[in-house]
Parts: structure tokens; sequence; C-alpha cells
């Protein structure tokens, strides 16, 4: 592993440990040139991934873009970072072991819905007006109308 510090190509592994979601290994290391510790992930290689979208278009699976919009309907809501990681390790893990290699943003949106739903209900209705492009007050508020029916 190439040192951040110096660009030393060796270096010697002082700690290793899971990660909380189980799906990689967080290992300190230590340079054996400079002496400068720095942080490494091991994960397992996956197959990738192409989401289909609306337009038919297709493009890689980017786990960033899920993280980015539930951090966005998660503004100024007491959502931690820690939970929307978790949901976004969940969504991803489900994408990843799915035997399908292309899947649709409809499928991903739902998803990121139904985590949003169970962490926070604002914010699952602000993502869920822009994922499900509300035409009108009416249609939004059919949506609020079944949160209320589901307590």
């Amino acid at each position: 592993m190439k040192c951040p510090h110096c660009g030393y190509q060796e270096s010697k592994v002082v700690d290793s440990r899971h990660s909380e979601d189980g799906l990689s290994i967080r290992r300190r290391r230590e340079c054996l040139s400079c002496q400068k510790r720095f942080t490494t992930y091991e994960t397992v290689e996956s197959l990738p991934i192409i989401v289909v979208k609306r337009d038919n278009s297709r493009q890689s699976f980017d786990r960033n873009k899920i993280m980015n919009g539930m951090l966005r309907a998660c503004e100024k809501r007491p959502v931690s970072t820690q939970d929307l990681e978790k949901a976004v390790n969940e969504i991803e893990a489900l994408v990843q072991n799915s035997l399908e290699r292309e899947i649709t943003t409809e499928f991903i949106g739902e998803q990121v819905m139904e985590k949003l739903k169970a962490l926070d209900e604002v914010a699952y209705v602000r993502f869920a007006s822009v994922y499900r492009q509300f035409k009108d007050i009416h249609s939004f508020m059919q949506e609020l109308n079944k949160i209320l029916e589901e307590k």
C-alpha cells in the first residue's frame, strides 16, 4: 500500500477491525519509511451494476448519489449521518445481492423512500415530492394522507 504522505510502497498493518456494517475491514497502517500512520479499507470487489433511468439512459450505480439525495431530504432534520450511511449500505447491499445486473431508478427510489419513512417522515415527504414529481397539491396531499392512515 502506497503511503499517502511520502509515497513509499511498503507499510505494515498496525491494527485491523471489521467495520460496523461488516462489509469492510478497516486497517491502520504505518509507513516503513516515514513512520506516519494512515487508514485503509478493504472491501469485496463487486460486479458493476447499471442503473436504468426513466429516459432509458444507463449509467453505473453510484452510492454517493443515493447518499446526496438522502442528505438533501434530511437537511435541518434530526437524522444522523450514521443512520443515513447505514440506510445507504443496506440499499447498496440489496442492489448488489440481487441477481440483476441492471436496476431501475424506480426500484432504488422506492428503497430510499422506505428507509427515509422509517428514519424521518418529513424527510420522506421531501424526497417523495421530488421523486414522485407531484403535479399539484392534491397528489401531494394524497401522499400525506397515506402516511397519516398508516399511523
